[in-house]
């Protein structure tokens, strides 16, 4: 199993080896497609014996994994030149796999999602659902209230608080410049926020997803994401995202709307 940089000549290739499990793999896919950076490529990391390729890494500050067992022992040596990064991401039995070689020398994690519904949704099993809210992109005078209900989310979600980052806010108003923010609006209140994550040809990652706590149980979550599925299945195929097998609550909001379960993820967060 050699190991080399993603290159124009291999792009495709790559791109079709994550092709078969677009929500799993579309972190990856991503990067691939949308940021051509040479620092960027250079992260990218293909396995490939003989000419097929095995796995593809991605070896930023997130460890993202895609990967069929013969080519991990590979990428688990090439790791142990990085070291810093946030976390391992990946499917759950890669993620497992990649962990059990690597740590005897790597770092041990300070929290563990072990294991993260992949659920996803076409126009086919968007549920009916009702038209009380009113869903839209939001506005760059919005950015506090967003910037709010991310970094709760955050501090819930994977234990720490993003505010801390100097580049928190600007990342905010960047994406809602981008549209990258939709917010669900009920009696002139914000009541329900998600924003776009990563996406390929073939879904679109749902992320951020927050519901102010005293607006819960009133059926704003459930018509806001409908309704947000619902212009979004306008663009792509399918939308996805990914929930801790815990959270049951958002699990049961997720497949109200008509998200299933597909996949399972892991998360080892540093």
């Amino acid at each position: 199993m050699r190991l080399e940089p993603l290159s124009v000549q291999t792009q495709n290739a790559a791109l079709g080896y994550l092709a078969p499990s677009p929500c799993l793999n579309v972190f990856i896919s991503h990067v691939i497609l949308h940021d051509p950076t040479p620092a960027t490529r250079n992260r990218i990391i293909l396995a490939v014996d003989q000419k097929a390729i095995r796995g593809v890494a991605y070896f930023g500050r997130q460890l993202a994994l895609a990967a069929d067992e013969p080519a991990i022992p590979s990428f688990v040596e090439y790791a142990k030149r990085y070291r810093g990064e946030r976390m391992i991401i990946g499917p759950r039995e890669t993620v497992l796999a990649f962990w059990k070689l690597a740590r005897s020398w790597h770092a041990p994690p300070r929290l563990v999602r072990d294991r993260q519904l992949v659920m996803a949704i076409d126009r086919v099993h968007l549920h009916p659902y009702e038209k009380r809210v009113t869903v839209r992109n939001a506005r760059i005078g919005e950015w506090s209230a967003v910037a709010e209900s991310s970094a709760q989310m955050v501090a819930q979600e994977l234990a720490y608080d993003p505010r801390r980052s100097p580049d928190f806010s600007a990342n905010i108003r960047e994406m809602i410049e981008r549209k990258l923010w939709w917010v669900g609006v009920a009696g002139n209140r914000l009541c329900f926020f998600c924003n776009l994550g990563p996406w390929c040809g073939r879904t679109v990652q749902l992320q951020g997803i927050w519901t102010p706590p005293p607006l819960r149980r009133q059926g704003l979550a459930t018509a806001s994401l409908a309704a947000i599925c619902d212009h979004l299945l306008d663009v792509s195929p399918t939308l996805s995202l990914y929930v801790n097998d815990f959270n049951h609550d958002a699990i049961a909001l997720y497949r109200r709307v008509g998200f299933e379960h597909v996949a399972d993820f892991q998360t080892l967060l540093f």
